[in-house]
């Protein structure tokens, strides 16, 4: 079946919508594999929680617990691997219309206050991890503090792939953070 319509003559096909794949890469970097183990875990988990409770009819109680907990770990840690490969949700039309100096002091602005934001966040989740200590889990005797440990294992791995991030937009003066702007877009 043909989605797009036969040029005349030409005996070629034109498709109304282009797709081409990208290249796959496979990184090896301890927060891929990290994310990975407890994404992995996380299903087991959710698929016990299934099992047990519509085919047993006999429902863990710990599993939704735990898949809570663990849906917040693969969350925090999965953001490292977002601010690794700078892929974060961002408006771009203001740096593709800002003269190249000038998108260059944004593009550093910008770096900047994610530096701060991420020390920040990295900062509080170590005081929320102090503070929790003493609170313990709903189903499992543990501290909360575990779980909340998780978050800033997660929060200093962004915090320390942004300042990687930083340090080497600094080194080229943000000419290769310039140039990947709109990288991935298709304008017809």
């Amino acid at each position: 079946m043909s989605t797009g319509a036969t040029a005349s003559g030409a005996g070629e096909e034109q498709h109304l919508i282009h797709v081409q794949d990208a290249a796959v890469t496979i990184e090896h970097h301890p927060e891929d594999w990290l994310a990975f183990v407890l994404f992995w875990g996380l299903a087991f988990i959710v698929f016990l929680q299934f099992f047990t409770r519509y085919v047993l009819n006999d429902s863990l109680a710990w599993t939704e617990e735990i898949a809570r907990y663990g849906l917040m770990w693969v969350t925090f840690i999965g953001g490292a691997i977002v601010v690794r490969k700078n892929a974060q949700i961002a408006v771009e039309v203001l740096l593709n219309f800002l003269p190249a100096g000038a998108a260059r002091v944004l593009l550093a602005a910008i770096d900047l206050v994610k530096l701060g934001f991420l020390g920040l966040l990295a900062y509080f989740s170590v005081t929320i991890v102090e503070r929790m200590h003493f609170q313990r889990m709903t189903v499992i005797e543990l501290p909360m503090s575990i779980v909340y440990g998780g978050i800033a294992v997660g929060c200093f791995l962004m915090f320390g792939r942004q300042i990687q991030s930083f340090w080497r937009n600094v080194r080229d003066g943000w000419l290769s953070a310039q140039k990947t702007l709109g990288e991935g877009m298709v304008i017809d």
